[in-house]
């Protein structure tokens, strides 16, 4: 390597951080050279380019996207010095063999501080995040949004979403949501509406897509605060005024095993112990333990995730498909969810194994993730994705779906038996209360 060129750079990624990583450190930098993304976790995300839209003067012809798998390769080709990682929820362990097989091929290993891609705003911001997939940042985030409009009186509440740009990047550069004609034209996928639909249907604003410094200004243009609804167990984009991280006693120890759910852990200003009305004693002692020694200084909120179905009485003596939120049991790797909970809840005879019956692209999602219980992830990363899932549920031989993804799968594939939604929603337990910190903070 010449002591004087650039570094020559390669982000490995999954769709979300790593293009972040690049605006905010690499996109001005005439230091760095970046020469490839490689992508993980989301499928058929490979393939593409981050666009010469996005990438600035310095990446005219934009920047190639390769599969992870061809990483020591492109080490080789590209004479690359080091490689960033920037994505999330996946073990320390898999990180450091990540890690030996980049040293192998002759290059660095790096990650980014957070504090030089936390952007600053000129309007308060409260950051939701995890420690790991699934935890329950979604129900802890509405929550927050109820808690600012209803108790604190801000009218003018905007969410910013972790990215899930799985589409035209650069005509997915800012995306706002306020309706589901939005999300239509935009033709969201069944992941990214589980995470805008909530919002839309308590009249808030939800922004996201790929550049996060121009949606952020966007943002603050129509709000008078600002949630960071986080992805994964990501840590945020934007620097908080408040952190809230959610730990999952059903998964005692991860939150100090898996990257960087340990850093939002150790960062965090409150913790919410999530579940409680569903772990075992043992996980909830086992979870608070490690949040005392680790971050004794964070306010602790115990809190359940009580489960509603319309009703309960059609579902008792049933046999009963269960659809699951997709990344929870993907690389969330949790063999079950709240559908599987509410199944045994309201009496189901059985709960049906859709595993023999999984077509195509969900055949090969049960390949890569076998953890996966007798439930079907609700996997939708485009159009052939979703009618390989519609196909699956309707061969499925059941008396009744139970629907436990955060949005109505109905009204995106057709499905051609009875079926029942489960929500869920956070509701603390005890003090301090979630209402008792924003009020403390944020009181108007």
């Amino acid at each position: 390597m010449s002591s004087n060129r650039p570094v020559r750079t390669i982000i490995a990624g999954a769709a979300g951080r790593d293009f972040h990583d690049f605006n905010t450190v690499f996109r001005q930098s005439e230091d760095y050279n970046v020469v490839a993304f490689t992508a993980t976790q989301i499928p058929n995300i490979e393939g593409r380019m981050y666009p010469a839209a996005l990438s600035g003067p310095l990446y005219p012809n934009g920047i190639p996207i390769h599969a992870e798998s061809e990483l020591p390769a492109l080490i080789r080709e590209y004479d690359v010095d080091e490689v960033v990682f920037s994505y999330s929820d996946v073990s320390h362990e898999y990180v450091m063999h990540l890690a030996s097989r980049v040293l192998a091929a002759g290059a660095g290993f790096r990650f980014i501080s957070p504090n030089a891609t936390m952007l600053r705003s000129t309007k308060p911001i409260i950051a939701v995040c995890a420690v790991r997939t699934g935890s329950g940042k979604s129900q802890t985030s509405r929550r927050v949004l109820d808690i600012l409009k209803n108790d604190l009186g801000y009218k003018r509440v905007v969410a910013i979403r972790h990215p899930m740009p799985y589409g035209d990047l650069a005509a997915q550069a800012v995306q706002r949501f306020a309706s589901y004609a939005d999300m239509d034209r935009a033709q969201c996928t069944i992941e990214e509406r589980e995470e805008y639909e909530p919002y839309v249907e308590r009249g808030a604003v939800i922004f996201a897509g790929v550049d996060y410094e121009a949606i952020l200004r966007k943002a603050e243009e129509e709000a008078d605060i600002i949630i960071w609804d986080g992805g994964n167990n990501d840590l945020p984009f934007y620097k908080p005024d408040y952190h809230i991280v959610v730990v999952d006693p059903l998964r005692p120890g991860h939150e100090l095993r898996y990257h960087p759910g340990e850093a939002n852990l150790r960062r965090a200003d409150a913790l919410v112990i999530n579940k409680i009305d569903t772990a075992d004693s043992a996980g909830v002692n086992a979870v608070l333990k490690t949040v005392r020694e680790v971050n004794p200084t964070a306010a602790v909120v115990r809190a359940a995730s009580p489960l509603f179905v319309d009703d309960p009485a059609a579902i008792r003596g049933k046999r009963v498909l269960v659809v699951e939120d997709g990344p929870t049991l993907t690389h969330g790797e949790m063999a079950y969810g709240a559908g599987v909970v509410a199944a045994q809840q309201f009496g189901a005879a059985e709960i049906v194994d859709p595993r023999p019956y999984a077509v195509r692209t969900i055949a090969d999602t049960y390949r890569k993730y076998p953890g996966t219980g007798q439930v079907l992830p609700a996997m939708g990363y485009g159009r052939d994705q979703m009618a390989d899932l519609e196909e699956t549920i309707n061969v499925t031989p059941v008396d009744m779906v139970i629907i436990a993804t955060p949005i109505d799968l109905g009204r995106l594939v057709d499905i051609d038996r009875p079926n029942q939604r489960v929500r869920y929603e956070l509701q603390e337990l005890g003090q301090p209360t979630l209402a008792d910190l924003l009020r403390e903070k944020f009181a108007r």
